[in-house]
Order: C-alpha cells, then sequence, then structure tokens
C-alpha cells in the first residue's frame, strides 16, 4: 500500500498525555508546546499537531478517529459529494460521545488496528464505513480510486466486501481500480446501465489509452477543467481526437460538471450516439 506523506501525517497527527511523556516531554515542554501552536488540546489529555485539520480536532475533541468521507477526501479519494460534518468513528463501549455537529459517528468495529500516532482510522475502514454514507455508484467511485492510489491493495477487497451489508456486497464486480478518476468510473457504470460493452483505459496504436471505449467504436473522454484548460492541451486533444476519427472512433468527451451534477446529460449523449451507430450500421 502507499505510505502516507509527511504532510498528511501531520494532518492525522494524535498524542494523548501519556504518550507525550513517554517520549520524553515534561509539563514545561508540554506547555511550551501548546503555547507556541505546535500542538493544540483537544480535549483534557489529548493533543493533535498545530498543522492538523480542523475536523481532526474535533474527532479528537470527542476521542474519536476519522472515518468515512472525511478520512478518504483528505487521503486523495474520490468523494463525489463533499463531506458534511465530521464522520468519526468511536469503539461500541463509548456509548456516551455524542455525535458531532452536522456529523456522523461510525461504531462498526475496525478490520484493522488504528495506529496509536493518528487520530484517523485505515483507509480500508473507512471504505467500510463510507458504504453506509454513500450510493452505490459513489461507494464504487471510491474503492476505485482508492485502489488506483495505492491506498488499497486488490488482496483487501475480500476483506472490504466481506465486511458490509450482504445486499452491497455484489458490487464487488463492478470494481476496476483501472480507473484514473471517480468520473471515468460514474460514466463507466452509467454505459454499463445503458447497455454498452465497455473496456477501461484501451491503447489504441497510434493514439495511445484512452479512458472508456464503448462497443469497440466509441471513446469517450472524462474531461475536466484542471488537465485540460490551456490552450495546448486543448490543441492536444483535438488532434487526438483526430487520429481517432481518421482509424475510424468517433469521441465523446464528456465535461467533469456534467458527470457529476447533470449525468442525465451524458446519459442523453451516449444514447445519442447507440442510436446513431445503429442507424449507420443499418444503412450500410
Amino acid at each position: 500500500m502507499k505510505p502516507m506523506t509527511a504532510g498528511e501525517s501531520a494532518q492525522l497527527r494524535m498524542w494523548t498525555t501519556a504518550q507525550l511523556r513517554a517520549a520524553g516531554m515534561s509539563k514545561h515542554d508540554l506547555a511550551r508546546a501548546v503555547g507556541t501552536g505546535a500542538l493544540i488540546r483537544a480535549r483534557p489529555g489529548r493533543y493533535v499537531s498545530g498543522e492538523a485539520h480542523p475536523d481532526v480536532r474535533i474527532a479528537a475533541a470527542l476521542s474519536a478517529r476519522l472515518t468515512c468521507v472525511s478520512l478518504l477526501a483528505k487521503r486523495g479519494v474520490f468523494v463525489r459529494d463533499a463531506p458534511t460534518g465530521v464522520h468519526a468513528h468511536v469503539p461500541r463501549t463509548a456509548s456516551r460521545t455524542r455525535s458531532p455537529a452536522k456529523g456522523v459517528l461510525h461504531w462498526r468495529p475496525l478490520v484493522m488496528a488504528a495506529p496509536k500516532e493518528l487520530c484517523a482510522v485505515s483507509v480500508l475502514d473507512a471504505l467500510i464505513h463510507a458504504c453506509e454514507c454513500l450510493d452505490d455508484v459513489a461507494f464504487v467511485a471510491a474503492v476505485d480510486s482508492a485502489l488506483h492510489l495505492g491506498l488499497i491493495g486488490r488482496s483487501e477487497l475480500v476483506t472490504l466486501f466481506g465486511a458490509i451489508a450482504p445486499r452491497k456486497r455484489l458490487l464487488r464486480r463492478l470494481v476496476d481500480g483501472r480507473s484514473e478518476s471517480g468520473t471515468e468510473t460514474i460514466v463507466r457504470l452509467l454505459a454499463i446501465e445503458l447497455g454498452f460493452s465497455v473496456e477501461v483505459q484501451k491503447r489504441i496504436d497510434g493514439v495511445g489509452r484512452v479512458d472508456l471505449l464503448l462497443d469497440g467504436w466509441l471513446v469517450v473522454e472524462c474531461d475536466s477543467k484542471a488537465h485540460h484548460s490551456s490552450w495546448e492541451e486543448q490543441r492536444a486533444d483535438r488532434r487526438r481526437d483526430q487520429e481517432l476519427a481518421k482509424r475510424g472512433y468517433a469521441t465523446y468527451r464528456a465535461l467533469a460538471e456534467d458527470i457529476l451534477f447533470h449525468l442525465e446529460r451524458v446519459a442523453a449523449a451516449l444514447r445519442g450516439y447507440r442510436e446513431g451507430g445503429r442507424a449507420q450500421a443499418a444503412r450500410a
């Protein structure tokens, strides 16, 4: 699995007073660290890094750990809907813990021991918890993203899908870590629902890899402003589309904003391409 970066670790660090004292900090050192902002006292006996995200401070104040969409988003995993409030995990023995304002407490036992120095559960446990908060498409997109980023391995999918609700376990067959973005996963699942045969990250001679190839002739690229905003990038895209056309492929560039907020537009476009392809085949 991909190790956590120093920046990610700093955002999620947490210590108890006993851990800090065992590491050699005196009461004076601890007070000075709090005074300079190097440490933040989240609650009596619990401290987080001065670089900690506000969500981490809230979780630490509850003697909880960040999980679900809150943790996934901070590890770079695609989460279709922005987290609302803080999603935190507490053990079932902490029955008196109150839910954070506009947040969610998750009680399901962890399948992996949470590192003592982090105010966070494992990515695997966060995905298990996220299955309770995300719809099916968003959940598969999050799993695809975690696989693609190397935050979980394929061997862990057995544990993941064995820990979620039985009715959701069939989603396992839809997971594909080759998807390079959450928007790509969403369009892939839409295309499957519409009855297309779908190839992921298909390599085409003279062109390179394309996001999706539907029914062997329709190339779908899932574009975002971040990677297609400059004229140089747009020119490269158009020349790439020309090469595809020369080889007999049609290209549909679905906008990220439509995929995320107006998926019906993408569905209508795919249906139109399919009907056009059928009409052309009939004429031939």
